[in-house]
């Protein structure tokens, strides 16, 4: 989800916003196939004649919309689906909450003609749709646009108020986070967070303690930021900062490569994080804050941030760090969970999400075949999903509040998919 010409292959569960608990994730990462429950040999994915979607033994997908197909209301769906969010509603219908990594291109856009009144920019085409799923049919009930006018919404993050959509873009007018809310049945008025910062936004986690949120930064040198309430009740009226390691200035996480070490850590406050041009990391920079290399997926559980630094690590194939918050007296600290040595292991880790019962899954954007890989707390990676229609990555990874369906987005190739199989046994020798 990066601005490179290739591109580089939450957490909350979102129905009851209740937290998933996690233990600590392990310090090595582990190569290893599944095994089917009844079997005990290796497997492998299984080819799809369709050539969409290759999955292991036992499992099943459906495409619930595809790019510029009609939505209920009468716009199409945008091209270029992204992050995404599960949410459940009173009905107990499945509501995901989908962003559209879309800039200056109408073609790739909800509508061909005027923007719409609502629409935050006439000029640009980003935003995000609704989309209500039956959860026993897996079927679309319907669909809506609900924002219009941004620019590539890229990822985001569930929260108590609904779904977070973050711009990956800085362009005058841009680069900021905005509230959609899962029970907008149709297009509404932008709800931009200015409290946020203005910088080129991938994903957003929230610390259900205190409503902090917690923001990473697509860019090479980026940082990582914490957005900290007044008060708890007014959770977008705050103060904006970024992650400082105590003991070294500016410090560079991506170069951190003892996996388990705990560095001191607290945060330096910002005093323009609404900032006319591209500055706000140098800013925080300039006040020793440190240095993540491409901040995507960010996910909150075990009292932690985990965040993926996408071209972290020594092979730059992806890290994962984790920061803990300062609690009742101590002092926050951040360290680094695991690296990737290879592509075969771990590919540039993007979007992350968690099952309730505790794997971490993972959507890569790397440069060759596109995964969705998941990670045991034993340490056990796993092949999920692989995009068998084209090279484009996968994004939007998300479970069902009751973890039975799994599901995410083939950007390029503007599919939206639901998947059913045993996930639970997945990873397990």
């Amino acid at each position: 989800m990066g601005n490179e010409s290739v591109k580089r292959r939450n957490m909350l569960k979102a129905g009851g916003m209740a937290l998933v608990a996690l233990s600590p994730l392990p310090f090595v990462f582990a190569r290893g196939s599944q095994k089917p429950a009844a079997l005990g040999e290796p497997a492998q994915l299984v080819r799809d004649p369709n050539g969409i979607l290759d999955l292991p033994p036992g499992f099943r997908y459906r495409v619930l919309e595809r790019a510029l197909e009609p939505m209920s209301d009468g716009y199409r769906v945008p091209a270029r689906p992204d992050g995404m969010a599960c949410f459940e509603d009173p009905s107990g219908a499945l509501v995901l909450m989908r962003n559209h990594e879309n800039d200056h291109v109408s073609a790739l856009g909800a509508y061909s003609g005027p923007a719409p009144v609502h629409a935050f920019d006439p000029r640009a085409y980003g935003g995000v749709t609704r989309l209500v799923v039956d959860p026993v049919r897996l079927e679309r009930v319907s669909s809506n646009l609900v924002l219009t006018g941004t620019m590539r919404n890229c990822a985001g993050g569930p929260s108590p108020w609904g779904w977070l959509s973050c711009e990956e873009s800085t362009e005058p007018g841009h680069g900021y986070v905005f509230l959609c809310r899962s029970d907008a049945a149709e297009l509404a008025r932008p709800e931009r967070i200015v409290g946020y910062g203005r910088f080129n936004h991938e994903a957003v986690c929230i610390d259900p303690a205190t409503n902090a949120a917690y923001l990473t930064e697509d860019r090479p040198d980026g940082c990582l930021y914490r957005f900290l309430p007044s008060d708890r009740a007014q959770p977008f009226v705050g103060k904006l900062q970024a992650l400082r390691v105590t003991s070294s200035a500016r410090a560079e996480l991506g170069e951190l490569d003892t996996p388990g070490k705990k560095l001191a850590a607290d945060w330096v406050d910002l005093r323009e994080p609404d900032s006319s041009d591209d500055s706000l990391r140098r800013q925080a920079q300039a006040l020793g804050a440190a240095v993540v290399r491409r901040g995507e997926g960010i996910w909150f559980g075990d009292d932690s941030v985990y965040v993926c630094a996408t071209i972290g690590g020594r092979a730059a194939l992806g890290q994962i760090l984790k920061v803990v918050p300062e609690r009742l007296g101590r002092g926050a600290t951040v360290e680094l969970v695991a690296a990737s040595p290879g592509e075969t292991v771990l590919d540039h880790p993007d979007n992350i999400t968690v099952a309730p019962w505790g794997d971490v899954y993972m959507a890569e954007d790397g440069y060759g075949e596109q995964y969705v890989r998941a990670l045991t707390p034993g340490g056990r990676i796993f092949d999920v999903a692989r995009n068998a229609k084209s090279n484009t990555e996968l994004a939007g990874v998300c479970f069902a509040p009751d973890g039975k369906t799994l599901f995410f987005n083939l950007q390029g190739d503007g599919l939206t998919v639901a998947v059913q199989g045993p996930f639970e046994q997945l990873g397990r020798a």
